[in-house]
């Protein structure tokens, strides 16, 4: 049973150009939106939304059930954090504050079965509830498994070369809300985070490695496109809500205004 969903990696590390968004109500219905739409994939934000495990599954089920590519970004590097979604079926992980090689080599090992050390079972969704040989789980699971490291903390700038270097990230996500906080700036687009954005694209090209990126809008999109981003995170369902509800209740105030 193939899912457009289980090529996820597969498309990313072809370079193809996907467009996702993150998803922080823990209800299947915003991902079975995105799904009807169109995107590629979704971020399920296990970091900063009021979310658990039982809620991650079944947005990960509603994921399979449109071929959407279903991620996740767990809320640290632990290895227990990155065990749990990937057995629920996920498509691979988004890890936080990846600063250093070894959390890198870390949390790839958490990931891969053959070459790592993720705990196994196959009695999962991930492992059609005990229905493949262990060979065909361990396969299906190393193949699928994406691991993207956070890269948004300025000692990891320092260390950049060596973390793109590891065997088995599939690439970066950058973090330029934490890097904006880090540096000490307030505005999105600052000098310091900027030129770090560069430094990151730069170096996961020549390594080889894809580069995943939250757009602020169509503009930035292509402009990171530009600079080798090939994953685009667009808002987020939360957001979208707000966006849409605060234009539709400006318009239908402005119209009974209108008719006073």
């Amino acid at each position: 049973m193939h899912h457009a969903s289980s090529n996820f990696r597969r498309r990313f590390q072809a370079g193809e150009r996907l467009v996702g968004s993150f998803l922080k109500i823990a209800q299947t219905m915003p991902a079975e939106i995105m799904g009807t739409l169109g995107y590629d994939f979704v971020v399920i934000d296990e970091e900063h939304g009021a979310l658990n495990r039982e809620s991650i599954d079944h947005m990960l089920l509603a994921c399979r059930a449109y071929g959407v590519g279903g991620l996740v970004r767990v809320p640290s590097s632990e290895p227990a954090a990155i065990q749990a979604v990937l057995d629920c079926g996920g498509d691979g992980v988004l890890v936080p504050h990846v600063d250093s090689a070894e959390k890198a080599r870390r949390i790839v090992s958490a990931a891969r079965y053959r070459s790592g050390s993720r705990g196994y079972s196959s009695t999962t969704r991930a492992g059609e509830f005990g229905g493949r040989t262990i060979a065909a789980h361990l396969d299906e699971q190393d193949d699928r498994a994406t691991v993207l490291a956070m890269i948004e903390d300025p000692a990891a700038l320092d260390v950049l070369d060596e973390i793109l270097a590891v065997e088995g990230l599939d690439g970066v996500f950058i973090g330029r809300g934490d890097l904006t906080v880090a540096y000490g700036q307030d505005k999105a687009g600052s000098a310091p985070v900027t030129a770090a954005t560069e430094k990151i694209c730069a170096a996961a090209q020549k390594a080889g490695k894809g580069i995943c990126v939250m757009a602020s809008g169509p503009e930035d999109a292509a402009a990171m496109a530009g600079l080798g981003a090939t994953g685009f995170i667009v808002s987020s369902d939360q957001t979208l809500l707000r966006k849409a509800a605060a234009a539709s209740l400006a318009e239908t105030r402005k119209a009974l205004d209108t008719r006073s």
